[in-house]
């Protein structure tokens, strides 16, 4: 591959400590910051596996003050945001800690925007709408495949207008993730599988996308070979915790490549779908990534190529449509053998709500980045298809 060098790429990325026991060290990084009183975020299950517990006693064991906010969704919503907010002013806070998955993370994130602008979040909807430094934000991921905890996303759910919105800026980028396989020991099956294929995802849209680069396709290529590895071997015994921080490798590889590459039409279409069903984001895209990859193939067939060796896909002799069909069957395979098997009328959605479901799709800034430019009819296309 090569790559114009006058083209200008920037890479951000917070300070990252990996490895098991690193969440107990974030009491030195709170006070680091300065901090006062801290806002611990989290969600009800990530607390009654024992994770927060450990953050807890981290923080009073250096004698920093702290209140804890969980009343967090599995898709966050803009009055729990405000609501965080609100708990964040009273308490007096000057540092934010988030401990979960994705959830608990962009709901922190965007706890921190409203603070520090002293507005809605709703008002922050799209690209670099941040105008002023949220709090110091530290966090712990619990889930292998979010990346929340090293992307300049936040997504956030709008139950009102049944969408999700996305805010992309790197003033939401945490100052520190604290990554530990440790605490995705907890993760059920199913959240295990979200999450995996949440990552695989990121990894392939990063390296697709219109704003990839050298740093970044490096990151998606070692993502997609880690994670095609490693997730079945995860889903079949959820125990090996050797496994689990390969799998948590894998997906620190594919958020750092996505934060900086953009995604595609994949995500654009899932945070739609996720938005209008309220139902978990890998699940989402799980249902859609072998549709969109089949639209996208010929818009980019030598750097689907790069994937399907990555991969492990043996290109040799193939013709590009040959290397197309594999590429799409082995993703098929792949979710299968961790339980996909749903598509989108399994879950109520018909020809009717086809055309809202576009329409959000295409505001959403993932569309911006996809390799091939896409219409509304494009995008109902590829939802009809995976119908």
């Amino acid at each position: 591959m090569s790559y114009d060098v006058s083209q200008l790429r920037k890479f951000v990325t917070p300070e990252i400590i990996f490895g098991a026991g690193s969440r107990k060290t974030v009491a030195n990084y709170a006070s680091t910051f300065g901090a006062r009183k801290v806002l611990l975020v989290s969600d009800p299950g990530v607390q009654a596996a024992g994770w927060v517990m450990d953050v807890e006693e981290s923080l009073q064991e250096q004698g920093i003050d702290y209140v804890l906010f969980t009343q967090v969704s599995a898709n966050p919503r803009t009055e729990e945001v405000m609501h965080g907010a609100e708990v964040y002013r009273a308490a007096g806070c000057n540092v934010i800690v988030a401990i979960g998955g994705g959830s608990p993370i962009d709901c922190a994130k965007a706890i921190g925007i409203a603070v520090a602008h002293d507005r809605h979040i709703l008002t922050f909807e799209g690209v670099d709408t941040i105008r002023a430094p949220i709090p110091p934000l530290i966090c712990i991921p619990t889930t292998a495949g979010t990346s929340a905890d090293v992307s300049q996303f936040v997504i956030i759910s709008d139950q009102q207008e049944k969408v999700k919105f996305s805010i992309i800026s790197k003033a939401v980028v945490p100052d520190v993730s604290l990554i530990d396989p440790e605490t995705t020991s907890t993760m059920d099956t199913f959240l295990s599988a979200c999450t995996g294929i949440d990552a695989m995802v990121h990894a392939i849209e990063a390296f697709v996308s219109t704003g990839s680069g050298p740093m970044t396709d490096a990151h998606a290529l070692e993502a997609m070979r880690l994670l095609n590895a490693n997730l079945v071997k995860m889903m079949r015994d959820p125990q090996d915790l050797a496994v689990r921080e390969q799998v948590m490798l894998g997906s620190l590889q594919a958020g750092l490549a996505f934060s900086n590459a953009i995604l595609g039409a994949v995500h654009a279409m899932s945070h739609s779908l996720g938005g209008f069903l309220d139902l978990p984001h890998g699940l989402c895209n799980a249902i859609l990534v072998e549709h969109v990859v089949a639209f996208n193939f010929d818009a980019a067939p030598e750097r689907f190529k790069v994937i399907a060796n990555a991969l492990d896909i043996d290109t040799r002799g193939l013709t590009t449509p040959q290397v197309r069909a594999r590429l799409i069957q082995h993703l098929i395979d792949l979710k299968e053998a961790m339980g996909f098997h749903q598509s989108l009328r399994m879950h109520g959605v018909s020809t009717s709500d086809l055309r809202t479901l576009s329409l959000h799709a295409m505001d959403d800034p993932c569309i911006l980045t996809n390799p091939r430019e896409s219409s509304l009819k494009d995008v109902e296309v590829v939802y009809a298809e995976a119908l």
